[in-house]
C-alpha cells in the first residue's frame, strides 16, 4: 500500500537534483522506516509540503516511492546519507514490539541502538539533526505524568533499548532531538501493525470470549496527528536551533485495550457481549501501568491537533471489516 504518489516522490527528486534548490538546502529531510505504521504518515506529512526536499528509506517493503537501503548496512547507509545531505534525519523505524524485544535482544540492539549511532555519526559529518522518535516505555509508569526532562526506568528490553538509544543521541550532539511517543495506530496495511489495531481480529469474532486488558492505562495516538505534529516540531526547528533536546506528544483519552475493543466495536455496530476485561496485569514483557506523557512543550509549538480515537480508529479499519 503506498500512501503517496509515485509522482510526489518524483517531484521531490526533482528539487533534489534542481540546481535552484541552494535556498531549501536547510529543508531536506531522510525519513527511516517509511513503509512502516508512523513512517508512511510522516513521508506523506512533508512530502504534501513543497519546501521540504523528502526522501524515504524501507527495507523489506521497499518499492515504488521508497530507497532499499539496510540501516545495519553501515556502507549503504554512509552512502545514501552524504549523497542526499539532508538537513534533517527523522529516524523512526525501530523494533517496536515488546514481547519480541524479550527474545531477540541483540537483533534489537542492532536496529534500536546501533543504526542510531551511525546515523548520528553520520549526520554529524553532513551537518545534519537527528530526529530521534522514542517511547513511553522508557518510563516506569509510577509517576505520571511524565515531563520531557523525567529520568527514565524502563521496565522491559524494548524500553531499554530505546532508552539507550535516547542515550547514544542525546550524547552524540546537543543539536538532536528525542521525541517520545506513546502506542500508536494509522491506517494499516495488515492488523497487527499496530498494538491497537491487532485487537480488531477478535473484536470482529463475536462467537468465543475475547479477554482484554483492563489494567494498564494507555494513550493511544494517531499516527496521522503524530505526523503533523512532528512536522510542526521540523518546521519550528528550521526557524529556531534552539529546540533541541526532549519533547513529548501523546494523545489525550486515557483508554485501557478493553476500553479500546469496546470503542471498535461500537463504531462498527459490533457486538459488545463477548468482550471481557481483564483486570490482571498484561502477561509477557512486564508493562509500565501509566506512562501519560506530558506534551506541552510542542502544543506551544503549535501542535495540537488531535483526532477523537473513535473517529480515528474507524477511519484506520474501515478497509480491515
Amino acid at each position: 500500500m503506498l500512501l503517496c504518489s509515485k509522482e510526489q516522490f518524483s517531484h521531490s527528486q526533482e528539487k533534489k537534483r534542481s540546481p535552484h534548490t541552494t535556498e531549501m538546502a536547510s529543508k531536506r529531510v531522510l525519513i527511516t522506516g517509511s513503509s512502516g505504521l508512523l513512517g508512511r504518515d510522516c513521508l506523506k506529512a512533508f512530502l504534501q509540503d513543497p519546501e521540504w526536499d523528502t526522501l524515504g528509506l524501507a527495507f523489506s517493503r521497499a518499492g515504488g516511492n521508497l530507497k532499499k537501503v539496510d540501516l545495519t548496512d553501515s556502507q549503504q547507509l554512509s552512502e545514501t546519507v552524504r549523497d542526499f545531505k539532508p538537513a534533517v534525519i527523522l529516524h523512526s523505524a525501530a523494533e517496536r514490539r515488546p514481547d519480541i524485544v524479550e527474545k531477540e535482544e541483540e537483533k534489537t540492539a542492532k536496529l534500536n541502538v546501533k543504526s542510531t549511532q551511525l546515523l548520528c555519526d553520520l549526520a554529524k559529518e553532513v551537518g545534519a539533526y537527528v530526529l530521534f522518535i522514542s517511547t513511553d516505555y522508557v518510563f516506569d509508569g509510577t509517576s505520571p505524568p511524565y515531563q520531557p526532562s523525567a529520568t527514565p526506568n524502563p521496565l522491559n528490553k524494548y524500553g531499554l533499548s530505546k532508552a539507550e538509544g535516547e542515550r547514544v543521541v542525546s550524547q552524540a550532539s546537543s543539536e538532536n532531538v528525542v521525541l517520545r511517543v506513546p502506542i500508536l495506530f494509522g491506517v494499516v496495511e495488515k492488523l497487527d501493525e499496530s498494538a491497537v489495531t491487532v485487537l480488531f481480529s477478535k473484536v470482529k469474532d463475536a462467537s468465543k470470549p475475547a479477554e482484554m486488558n483492563h489494567f494498564e492505562r494507555r494513550y493511544p495516538t494517531s499516527c496521522a496527528d503524530l505526523a503533523k505534529a512532528i512536522k510542526v516540531l521540523a518546521d519550528n526547528r528550521s526557524k529556531n536551533p534552539d529546540l533541541t533536546g526532549f519533547f513529548h506528544w501523546s494523545g489525550t483519552e486515557m483508554m485501557t485495550k478493553y476500553d479500546m475493543a469496546v470503542a471498535m466495536a461500537e463504531v462498527f455496530g459490533l457486538p459488545t457481549s463477548h468482550i471481557v476485561a481483564d483486570t490482571k496485569p498484561a502477561s509477557g514483557a512486564p508493562r509500565p501501568f501509566d506512562c501519560h506523557l506530558d506534551s506541552s512543550r510542542l502544543e506551544q509549538l503549535g501542535a495540537t491537533e488531535r483526532t477523537p480515537f473513535r473517529t480515528a480508529v474507524k477511519d484506520a479499519l474501515k478497509n480491515c471489516l
